[in-house]
């Protein structure tokens, strides 16, 4: 365990026993393997099956464990089955972070962001991709394969894997987004 995971134990356990929020990075409760690698789901529709395939030993050379939920081929699918399964994984705790691909990215997002706990965010470049992570605490990320090449898609991935949550006067916003989010849950 590094300085970072205790200083994020302590920062939890702190709020947890004030009530109260503190500065500094969110706390990820970051499920992992029993190789201690934190996991990161992948999922594809056809249009994402190639760069899926491109980004998977990526994301395992930066230390990750990958969970590839699918699509297995190029044959047509549907985007909503694999963003909605990638959603999931990450909202119910079984993954840390998510990695979405289909054609454009803008269907996978909208699919992902109506599960209970996932804060997706679509990337084009890596200005978005840092952003919607120092910002906004993404836990799923979009990518749209039409419109970026396998190169490009690396540098957002890594970047977005390795940005921590800037805290500070970005947590109140993200907090108001969990409390948005809380008044439509039944």
């Amino acid at each position: 365990m590094d300085d970072k995971e205790i200083r994020q134990i302590v920062q939890n356990v702190v709020q947890r026993m004030t009530g109260s929020p503190q500065d500094g990075p969110a706390i990820d409760p970051a499920p992992v393997q029993p190789s201690g690698k934190k996991i990161v789901v992948i999922g594809a529709d056809h249009g994402g099956f190639g760069l899926k395939g491109s980004l998977k030993p990526e994301i395992e050379s930066l230390g990750f464990s990958v969970t590839d939920v699918g699509t297995n081929s190029k044959e047509a699918v549907d985007y909503p089955d694999f963003a909605h399964a990638v959603g999931q994984a990450v909202g119910s705790g079984k993954a840390w972070r998510g990695i979405m691909i289909d054609g454009a990215g803008i269907g996978s997002c909208i699919v992902a962001n109506k599960v209970p706990g996932v804060r997706a965010g679509m990337a084009y470049d890596v200005s978005s991709a840092t952003n919607s992570r120092e910002h906004n605490d993404t836990n799923v990320l979009t990518l749209g394969a039409g419109f970026i090449g396998v190169n490009l898609a690396k540098q957002i991935v890594k970047l977005w894997l390795t940005t921590d949550f800037g805290g500070d006067r970005h947590r109140k916003r993200v907090d108001k987004i969990k409390s948005v989010e809380k008044m439509y849950l039944k």
